[in-house]
Parts: C-alpha cells; structure tokens; sequence
C-alpha cells in the first residue's frame, strides 16, 4: 500500500431546490389559492474518521467531491426532495486546513469524529410561502442557493505514543521490529525506511502502545532536505521521543546534535517533548569505548543514557521500563 500523508481536494455542497409557482384548481373547492412548493435543501460535505484507513491514498486519484443538489418544489405545496449528504471517510489523525487561507478547519482525531466542511444551498420558497390578506394570488417565487465550496488540505499526521528518531541508520527499524510485531525494510545502509512504521508495544497492563519508526533525519531536514521534513509532522502529537544514537558512529555526540538541531529548528514545541536517549549497537563496542561515549553523550545531552543493542535484544527491557516511567504506565501487582 502506497503511504501518502498530504492531499488536496474540493468540496462542493449541493445546491438548494427552487421554489415553484402553483395554484391549486379542483373541482367543488372554490378558490384553491397558491399552492407552489418550497425546494429540497442541498446535501452537505462531511468528513468522518475512520479507523480501518490508513493512508491518504484514495485523494490521489479523486480530487472534487459533490454533495447532491437539492430537488425543486412541486404542485399541492409539496416540497422538494432534500439532496443526500456526502460523507468522506479519512484515516484518523487528519488535519484540515483551508488551502487558500491556511486556517485549521478541525483535526479529526478519534474515530467517528465528524466535520462539516461544506453546507448545503438553502432551498428556494414556493408561492405558497408568500400568501397573504394583501396578496391573495402571490407569484412570487425564490430560487434555491448555491452550496458552499471549498479547497481544502488534508494533512495525516500518525497517531502514535511514541516516536524514534534518529539519524539514517541508527537502528530505529530494527528496534521497532523487536519490540512489537512491525516488519519495516531494514538493511546495512542508510534510508531504508521511506515511510513511517508504526507498531503496537504490549504494556505491563496486557494494552497496546503506539510507537512510531520516523525516516531518518539529516541537518537540513527541516529546511527539506532528505526525508525528514515530509515525516517530522507525524512525531508532533507523540508523548514521549526515543532518540537512537548509532553507537558505531565515528562522532556519537555530533550525530545527537544534528537531531536535536532540527528539532529546535521545525519547532512546534519537538525540542521540548519528553526524551529517552539511546545509544544503539553496543555489541560493535568494547567496555572501554562504550563507557567513554555514554559518558560523552550524558556531558553533552544532560541526560541519561540507555544502552541497548537492538540487533541482540539486549537492554530492551530496561528500555521498555523507562517508556512506561515516562508515560505514567504503572505495572500491575
């Protein structure tokens, strides 16, 4: 299945019913007077979040989406048929946006969440609505008005608890491979991952945690270059940041800040987000280089660091504890 997270689309309400001109003529009723109907009113545009998709996929190959217009009125003050609403379904965690403006029209988060993004035409009134002691025999009619209609920018940001970053090859596919059922691209070179990976972690509680692999990052990304900047989006609405720092590269401390850098630099309050630091690959290390790279990574940083080898399932749980620390997850006696 091909991941898109971005898409532009046009909605167009439906139009409302007219209002026709009618009097009412039978036999034995003297004076049957105006009897023009009031039109149907045009169908709305809704957006609906729904569980069961994933991706943006199905915006690529439809870009206008139209509500149904409303039917005009009829003889005998019968009113026009109503047009049917149009209901989207997008995955949850879409956000909507004007795309002229760039207002936040509403953030689709839980599923069956429901956004009205175009309103029907109001109907047109028929002469019967116009009768009066003044105006016994009205011919007056309104037509129906148009429904609205917008350019709209669906952006999917995931859902997810957790988020990994790191730069390219650090071991962040391979460490969402271990701690839950995910099985993303994973080789000895950088950008395998070109896609966001998301995977379920059993808590303590017997539930499942969203963690999310992010393509990795390089300096610039957040300016555009490499594949961050399309992904960073999708680590905003995390808790808690898992940074993987390769424990075989040459300068350990110069790869943290680069993340940290475009971090600071994409904004939206990413630097601030709770973080756990990582060194990955410590199987390629001796005790000695291991200890003076923690140490160098603890100076810089301010932080604590865990020490794992994803590859070898070593210091995962210790890893997995400090997540549930961080989330408020208590293990149940």
């Amino acid at each position: 299945m091909q991941f898109i997270d971005q898409a532009r689309i046009a909605v167009r309400a439906g139009r409302g019913g007219d209002g026709i001109v009618a009097f009412r003529r039978e036999k034995y009723v003297p004076a049957g007077g105006p009897s023009g109907g009031d039109g149907g009113r045009g169908g709305d545009v809704l957006l609906l979040a729904d569980s069961n998709l994933q991706t943006l996929l199905d915006f690529k190959y439809r870009r206008l989406f139209a509500a149904d217009d409303g039917r005009r009125g009829g003889p005998n003050r019968c009113t026009g048929a109503s047009g049917n609403d149009l209901v989207i379904k997008v995955p949850c965690g879409t956000e909507v946006r004007d795309r002229r403006t760039g207002i936040l029209l509403g953030d689709l988060v839980e599923a069956g969440d429901l956004l009205l993004v175009a309103a029907g035409g109001r109907a047109g009134l028929g002469n019967a609505h116009y009768l009066s002691n003044r105006n016994r025999a009205p011919e007056k009619f309104t037509e129906g008005r148009d429904g609205e209609e917008w350019l709209l920018q669906l952006e999917l940001k995931l859902l997810a608890e957790v988020g990994i970053i790191g730069l390219p090859n650090a071991g962040k596919s391979t460490l969402i491979s271990v701690l839950s059922a995910a099985r993303p691209r994973i080789a000895d070179y950088p950008f395998t991952t070109l896609v966001p990976n998301l995977g379920v972690v059993r808590r303590p509680s017997g539930d499942g945690t969203v963690f999310a692999d992010i393509p990795g990052l390089i300096a610039g990304a957040s300016q555009g270059a490499g594949l961050g900047h399309d992904f960073l989006r999708h680590i905003e609405r995390t808790r808690l940041l898992i940074h993987l720092v390769d424990g075989g590269a040459e300068d350990v401390v110069a790869d943290w800040r680069v993340v940290i850098d475009e971090l600071q630099a994409y904004g939206h309050g990413l630097d601030q987000r709770p973080r756990l630091l990582v060194l990955n690959k410590r199987e390629l290390l001796d005790p000695e280089q291991l200890q003076q790279r923690v140490q160098d990574l603890e100076a810089a940083s301010g932080l604590r660091v865990l020490v794992i080898s994803a590859a070898m399932a070593e210091g995962l749980e210790a890893l997995l504890q400090a997540v549930w620390n961080e989330l408020g997850i208590v293990e149940p006696r």
